[in-house]
């Protein structure tokens, strides 16, 4: 099976000032980004590195993966 880069991801939206408001439906996590003001769902388990990447654009940061 793939890659799971949910933590790695976590670590870098935390450094970044992200918070995580809510458990929301199945398996996905919503957060809040300080710098675009906008909530986003992050999965558990993210095993493309393009939603990994997508993630990190909702949040306002570059990408890295």
């Amino acid at each position: 099976m793939g890659q799971n880069f949910t933590p790695d991801l976590i670590r870098q939206l935390k450094a970044a000032g992200c918070w995580m408001v809510r458990h929301g439906k199945g398996d996905h996590d919503i957060w809040e980004s300080p710098i675009t003001g906008r909530r986003f769902p992050v999965d558990t388990k993210i095993v493309s590195r393009h939603m990994a990447n997508t993630v990190l654009k909702q949040a306002g940061l570059p990408r890295s993966f």
